[in-house]
């Protein structure tokens, strides 16, 4: 068990610039935390994470890490055991405020362990379905990604000209409508592929 005579280092973190660490900081300064390192716009799985990075180097004996939340910390389940091995070699605790975590005591570090592997479990489980719900709308013919720049209207249009006009090249019907080559030759070919999976669905 970790004497938990030393200081409380808390970290915070969010993924987006949009989003704000307001939250995290109070319950963190609430929790006797007297330094509180930050990570703005770093997602959990990015290589570098500077402010993490800097909390972990300046851990000592006796010092209790403090998160609001397990996945502010930690990328994956072995990333986090990792951590705490190294936690208890250096004698140092964890704490997670939201899921009363503290693995200065036995039971602590059950449920540290318990708690996070459900997690990664759960977010598993979203991935594969969220997977699947692209892959069903994708078979169905719906669009997945960013909005497409030229309309079906638009693109039958196109497909119009370079049959009735032979002379007229998709570089030059890039240029009518503000848009690459590229671009032009792949509206060209999805609309080729659903104009034949609706003919196949009709038969």
């Amino acid at each position: 068990m970790v004497e938990n005579s030393g200081r409380i280092i808390g970290y915070a973190r969010v993924s987006t610039e949009d989003q704000h660490l307001d939250l995290q900081l109070n319950a963190l300064k609430l929790a006797g935390c007297s330094a509180i390192f930050e990570d703005c716009g770093v997602s959990a799985t990015a290589k570098q994470r500077p402010g993490f990075e800097q909390a972990l180097a300046g851990l000592q004996a006796g010092d209790v890490f403090v998160v609001w939340k397990m996945d502010r910390a930690f990328r994956s389940l072995k990333n986090a055991l990792d951590i705490l091995e190294v936690f208890e070699n250096r004698s140092v605790a964890f704490r997670c405020l939201t899921e009363n975590i503290d693995t200065s005591t036995a039971m602590g570090k059950c449920m540290y362990q318990i708690r996070h592997a459900f997690s990664e479990l759960e977010r598993n489980l979203i991935r594969e379905r969220t997977k699947a719900g692209m892959e069903a709308a994708r078979q169905r013919g719906v669009h997945i990604g960013r909005p497409r720049k030229l309309s079906h209207i638009q693109i039958a249009y196109m497909q119009n000209l370079l049959q009735h006009q032979p002379g007229i090249t998709p570089g030059q019907i890039a240029n009518q409508f503000d848009v690459s080559s590229r671009t032009i030759y792949r509206a060209l070919s999805h609309y080729a592929t659903a104009k034949e999976r609706l003919i196949v669905n009709a038969r």
